[in-house]
């Protein structure tokens, strides 16, 4: 077995950290060629904003940085299949590939629901890499869920 990739893994620390505030266990690392700009885990509550998903943060992080909204050269690590929210933000900020974990059947839009990036409205289409860190990612969601009924 091969290790995860740095930004993956990062990404997996966020979800982790996330996970300790009560938040869903969802990371986002956005990164730039080999160097990582932004890293955020959900959210929502703890900022009572229903926008506050792992990858949008990480979005708005990484464009205030660079100093731009469109991050061309820029990838996106995620630890779950985005939603269809995240994937128009994804879409809209140009993002050249996304790396996600875990498959999402239920709020999933990139492979499942809408299939965002296949609809003939969608201005931009990044790369797609799904599974990577999957294992990693379902299993901290799992914990998380069970911990809760």
């Amino acid at each position: 077995m091969f290790p995860l990739p740095l930004p993956m893994q990062a990404a997996l620390d966020a979800a982790r950290a996330a996970a300790d505030m009560g938040e869903v266990p969802v990371g986002a690392v956005v990164t730039q060629g080999t160097q990582i700009v932004a890293v955020s885990g959900n959210a929502p509550r703890r900022l009572c904003d229903p926008t506050a998903h792992a990858e949008m943060l990480a979005i708005r992080e990484a464009a205030r940085i660079l100093g731009r909204d469109r991050l061309e050269d820029c990838d996106l690590w995620v630890t779950l299949e985005p939603c269809a929210m995240c994937a128009g933000a994804i879409a809209h900020a140009r993002i050249a590939r996304v790396y996600y974990g875990a498959d999402d059947a239920k709020g999933g839009a990139v492979e499942h629901g809408p299939r965002f990036f296949t609809q003939p409205t969608c201005h931009h289409r990044p790369e797609l890499f799904s599974g990577i860190g999957a294992a990693a990612s379902a299993a901290l969601l799992r914990g998380f869920f069970a911990a809760r009924r």
